[in-house]
């Protein structure tokens, strides 16, 4: 007599840090909401759920009937609550005692609404590296669920994956379930009788348990799944399928991991899934492995060598993109400054503004925006400039800093006011990196450069059809275009996107990029520092100060005669929305920040944000031709390409002789 297979089916859901309220409230309507309604009426079939606390918090207080919900649903032992980080951040990128508060934080909000402590834990974007062990065990979590893949890459028999195995680290134990990707791929694009089917095969094959556990928002978010998934009722025949079926129960992990034996000891290498792998590699390194991918298909041979053709980790995104490496440095420093403090000073309120700029989003990218999406990466600016107010308040910071915070080989110049902020990197270009109004809590520095990725590639491709298998297409498969993408758009940038990045154009018409400025000067009793460059056979200086509510950069020319521009980038909230726009010195109002700005002889430009309630002041000394421009990305989502609007991307240019300066300054002030 066949023995029936476990299922143990998971859900994972999480919305980032920052999202807007109408993406939140939407999720909800199509799906969160919409899978506890239907899985109520089946109180036999027993699954787990992760939802982060950031977005348990919002739901809380949006929806407060579902939570009554899920909480019935949780006392007749239905569904299993699985924690993880309070905010979602990848552990593995934090520090040891971040991870520990992070999931005892959430797993205190847990045991008080469901009046269950987790067991289990979800890892962020199944991101392992043996690191977190001690954390997660420390913290009281006895299990965790990783891909199958990451077996696999370890030489485990895919025969043995139908249970959870025991790692270790220092002595502390941990055990970990291995997620099927074969169940991933099926649930829910495939038919539901199908997938039935599938599992009862399993069970004939002697399958001791089918472990899935992935994202909820493939029920409902996902492109089409909405109609497939409850209109076309493919949950609910699933779930009917699955109960009405001999050869398989359903269980809680909990349940499962009481009642087994662990597989034997396992030791994982660091791995997320297989996706991620062609990710995190850049365009040239993507583009090799996809075809290697390629030709091993082609060749019959992938499923076999699958886990030894292995591409990039997680952590390669800080490699790959300075913008999301600057900003894990600084969270990291704000953490270290927090974790300086006296225990007392340690509130909650500070640690949750710690715990929320190290969410996952915004520092990567792969078939979701993230790091391409600048409220996303607003978010942890507006939580970490938060946190390092009250921390200057509590253990004040020197004027001027200077230090190579993301190991890039060079220093960056931190000149620190009571209400601006300007960190200017000593790298050739001395341009601003980090421009801060801590009234706002917000940079305006937070932008991002166009990247060559290895996805772009499609950009010829016409939109592909669903799956022959008779289901929906997976949003991996999937080629659709938001926005209407034009060559050139997709062109990487040769230099960073900074504030006052120059160009040298020569009376001879020859033009060229002033890219090896070095430092001469700092000067703690101004809060300034100097640069200088060789132009030609003369030289250009560049002083950059802050005061007060000023930004001051003063621009020189000695022994050389030419034009000269600068380039500033400024990431204002509103970006191309109806709330930013330029303001005349005539108070004429020429356009918002998504249009095209161009004026001669100009001296003054306000660029008003409704979104941030603030304003930002351009005023030079010299008349300048001023050229305004929206600087957009093109990047992948699981809705298709879109072109994202990143930051205002001013340049300034006027002639510059020996003898003469310019002096440019941005003003922050609040809206009226």
């Amino acid at each position: 007599m066949t023995t029936p297979i476990t299922l143990l089916f998971g859900v994972h859901a999480h919305q980032p840090v920052g999202n807007f309220p109408e993406v939140i409230d939407e999720a909800h309507l199509r799906c969160y909401g919409k899978f506890f309604e239907v899985l109520e009426d089946y109180p036999k079939f027993r699954f787990a759920s992760h939802f982060s606390g950031w977005l348990l918090d919002v739901l809380a207080e949006r929806y407060p009937q579902d939570m009554k919900r899920m909480a019935r649903m949780t006392a007749r032992g239905q569904v299993e609550w699985f924690g993880s980080g309070d905010c979602e951040p990848v552990l593995a990128a934090i520090p040891h005692r971040d991870r520990v508060t992070q999931i005892t934080t959430l797993s205190d909000k847990l045991e008080k609404r469901f009046g269950r402590r987790p067991k289990g834990a979800w890892l962020t974007e199944r991101v392992w590296e043996s690191a977190v062990v001690a954390s997660l065990a420390e913290s009281g979590i006895e299990y965790v669920a990783v891909d199958d893949y990451h077996f696999l890459c370890a030489g485990a028999d895919p025969a043995t994956l139908d249970s959870f195995h025991t790692t270790e680290e220092s002595g502390l134990a941990l055990d970990l379930f291995p997620i099927s990707e074969a169940a991933r791929y099926r649930f829910p694009f495939s038919p539901a009788d199908e997938v039935v089917a599938w599992l009862e095969e399993q069970a004939v094959a002697g399958q001791r348990a089918a472990i899935y556990f992935d994202d909820i928002e493939k029920f409902g978010i996902w492109p089409e799944t909405y109609e497939w998934v409850y209109e076309k009722g493919w949950l609910t025949r699933f779930v009917e399928g699955v109960l009405a079926s001999p050869l398989i129960r359903t269980a809680t992990f909990d349940d499962f991991h009481a009642a087994n034996r662990t597989r034997g000891i396992v030791y994982l290498p660091t791995a997320s899934y297989i996706e991620m792998n062609e990710w995190t590699l850049p365009g040239p390194a993507a583009r090799e492995y996809h075809s290697l991918l390629e030709d091993e298909k082609a060749g019959g041979r992938f499923e076999r060598r699958k886990p030894y053709l292995r591409g990039g980790i997680w952590r390669n995104f800080f490699s790959r993109y300075p913008e999301s490496n600057w900003m894990h440095k600084r969270m990291l420093e704000v953490s270290n400054r927090f974790a300086a403090l006296p225990a007392k000073q340690q509130t909650a309120e500070r640690r949750e503004l710690l715990h929320r700029c190290q969410a996952n989003d915004a520092y990567w990218h792969g078939l979701f925006g993230g790091l391409y999406l600048p409220h996303l990466r607003r978010a942890i600016w507006n939580n970490l400039l938060a946190l390092e107010v009250e921390l200057d308040t509590l253990a004040p910071r020197p004027a001027i800093e200077r230090r190579d915070l993301d190991h890039d080989g060079f220093d960056e110049i931190v000149l620190h006011g009571h209400l601006l902020q300007a960190v200017i990197r000593a790298d050739g270009d001395a341009g601003i990196v980090e421009f801060d109004a801590f009234e706002r809590a917000h940079n305006f520095g937070d932008t991002l450069r166009r990247y060559d990725e290895a996805y772009h590639d499609k950009l010829d491709q016409v939109e592909q059809a669903a799956a022959e298998h008779g289901g929906i297409a997976s949003a991996h498969d999937r080629v659709t275009f938001l926005h209407e993408i034009l060559p050139g758009d997709a062109d990487p940038d040769t230099r960073p996107r900074s504030l006052f990045i120059e160009q040298w154009t020569a009376l001879d018409g020859s033009s060229r990029p002033i890219s090896a400025y070095q430092l001469s000067e700092v000067s703690e009793r101004e809060g300034a520092a100097s640069f200088i460059a060789e132009v030609d056979r003369g030289y250009v200086t560049k002083h950059i100060e802050v005061s007060g509510p000023h930004l001051g950069v003063r621009l020189s020319a000695e022994n050389v005669a030419g034009t000269l521009s600068t380039c500033i980038n400024l990431a204002m909230p509103s970006c191309d929305g109806f709330l930013g726009r330029y303001v005349l010195a005539s108070g004429e109002i020429p356009g918002g920040f998504g249009d095209a700005l161009d004026l001669d002889q100009a001296t003054q430009l306000t660029l008003e944000d409704g979104v941030l309630g603030g304003r930002l002041r351009l005023t030079a000394s010299l008349p300048a031709r001023i050229v305004a421009r929206p600087h957009r990305t093109v990047s992948q989502s699981e809705a298709g390409f879109e072109k994202v609007m990143q930051a205002v991307e001013l340049t300034l240019s006027w002639p510059l002789v020996a003898g003469t300066e310019q002096v440019l300054t941005l003003e922050f002030a609040t809206l009226a």
